[in-house]
């Protein structure tokens, strides 16, 4: 029985979120009720905030999901980057990118990106920042990946060009969710034209 509660207890949750999510696109963040994600998902209100203290808190949970899912498939890109430094680098800041918004509106990021400076303390905001922190993680890993291919000079300090690169996309990032004229395709043509001078600096002198 308790296998089964739990398959129930999941599901709500999935169903609670993708309700969600579809309101927050549809509706617009700030216009979308809670009593409309709950008749969406079939639930009560109360239900939903039994999963959910909040409509900030569905945002967060979002932005996690959103997050959990690039660096899924950021790993794969680490384990195996393309050649060059500057194609690598954009095929992991790319795959960041272009999943950006496979949930999550400018909107919803604008308003996540606020919550989480307002209150940094809170554990929506905490959980904001241990994401950024996997993020960058990442591109550390990827240049301590291409050091060990002799691609990148094996003399830099990878953890600080890591956090460096991660710094700039995501300012970047921020200035794409604050412009709503900016497209991605114009969003990965400005990071790539930054990310050309930095991979020729870097790289292994042959």
């Amino acid at each position: 029985m308790s296998g089964l509660r739990e398959r129930q207890k999941a599901d709500r949750h999935q169903r609670i979120l993708n309700a969600a999510v579809t309101l927050f696109r549809t509706d617009g963040y700030r216009a979308a009720r809670i009593e409309d994600v709950a008749d969406m998902a079939e639930v009560s209100p109360g239900t939903v905030y039994n999963y959910y203290g909040s409509k900030g808190d569905i945002l967060f949970a979002t932005v996690a999901m959103e997050v959990d899912e690039v660096l899924a498939a950021g790993d794969s890109i680490v384990a195996d980057p393309p050649c060059g430094v500057d194609a690598a680098l954009m095929a992991l800041i790319g795959s960041y990118y272009d999943h950006s918004q496979e949930y999550l509106t400018k909107e919803m990021w604008r308003t996540a990106f606020a919550l989480s400076v307002e209150a940094p303390h809170t554990p929506n905001g905490v959980r904001f920042s241990e994401l950024d922190r996997a993020l960058s993680a990442q591109v550390v890993a990827l240049i301590v990946r291409l050091q060990a291919r002799g691609e990148v000079a094996g003399a830099l300090d990878a953890q600080a060009l890591g956090e460096v690169i991660f710094n700039n996309l995501n300012a970047m990032f921020m200035e794409f969710v604050k412009d709503d004229a900016m497209t991605l395709d114009q969003l990965n043509a400005r990071v790539a034209h930054q990310i050309a001078p930095i991979a020729k600096l870097i790289a292994a002198k042959g």
